[in-house]
């Protein structure tokens, strides 16, 4: 990835974080967004410049539509171009049907579908052959082992659909076979349980989620940033349309 460009949304932590970081070690210059965590967005950068890579942190709001673009705007102006997007940014309401908030649907298909689209329209026009996009999903589509899951789990699958048709689906022409054209990749990756803040290992909810995976324990952030690390980078230039599994055997 040397000499690559690359925009991380909701790269301030967790996952977002550790893939930002594991790109500037391959080479790439690299951005990231974040609404709330400035201070945590700035220690990503000085972590990205300590590896001798540019960083850029950008305070963006991925469900509006002028702030996704700015986004992308800003990273290609400031760093001379976009090569690899990872569509990282998500949030996440758990409950009953019947007890989640109207304004909370809005909110989670905001972020998750609609800005994921949105961020991906507005880096598709300024890329070229040989860029990426990469979107981080959840292990929920494929199994969602309890109730409170639904509205998530919902958002989540989009997004597999944004990436890649299901199959028997006539004259399907997702993001990989739209953008495939133009020698542009596009895959998803589903995590599992990931010990981050949002999620953390020892938290009250850590035990159950250790339990529905075959490998019986969370997954550290590296572990994701590596297979989208993969995905960015040139090993990879015949992989699109495809999902990628990190979940410990949660689905399996």
């Amino acid at each position: 990835m040397n000499g690559k460009v690359a925009l991380v949304t909701g790269g301030s932590r967790g996952i977002g974080a550790a893939t930002a970081l594991r790109l500037a070690r391959g080479g790439a210059d690299v951005a990231i967004t974040y609404v709330a965590g400035k201070d945590a967005a700035e220690e990503v950068v000085r972590r990205i410049e300590a590896a001798g890579r540019r960083g850029l942190a950008l305070r963006a709001y991925s469900g509006d539509a002028a702030e996704a673009a700015e986004a992308v705007a800003r990273t290609a102006d400031a760093l001379g171009g976009l090569d690899i997007l990872i569509n990282n940014a998500g949030v996440g309401v758990l409950g009953p049907l019947e007890n989640i908030a109207v304004t909370d649907v809005d909110r989670v298909l905001g972020v998750n579908v609609r800005g994921t689209y949105l961020t991906s329209r507005a880096a598709a026009a300024r890329m070229g052959s040989g860029s990426r996009i990469i979107t981080i999903g959840t292990c929920m589509p494929q199994r969602v082992p309890g109730p409170g899951g639904t509205l998530c789990a919902m958002s989540k699958t989009a997004l597999t659909g944004l990436t890649k048709a299901p199959p028997g689906f006539a004259g399907r022409y997702p993001q990989a076979r739209e953008l495939g054209g133009r020698g542009i990749t596009a895959n998803i990756v589903h995590p599992g349980p990931i010990d981050t803040d949002m999620n953390p290992a020892d938290g009250p909810y850590a035990e159950p989620q250790k339990a529905d995976t075959a490998l019986g324990r969370f997954g550290a952030p590296d572990e994701v940033a590596s297979t989208v690390a993969y995905l960015a980078g040139d090993e990879a230039a015949y992989v699109t349309g495809a999902e990628f599994s990190v979940d410990g055997g949660h689905a399996a």
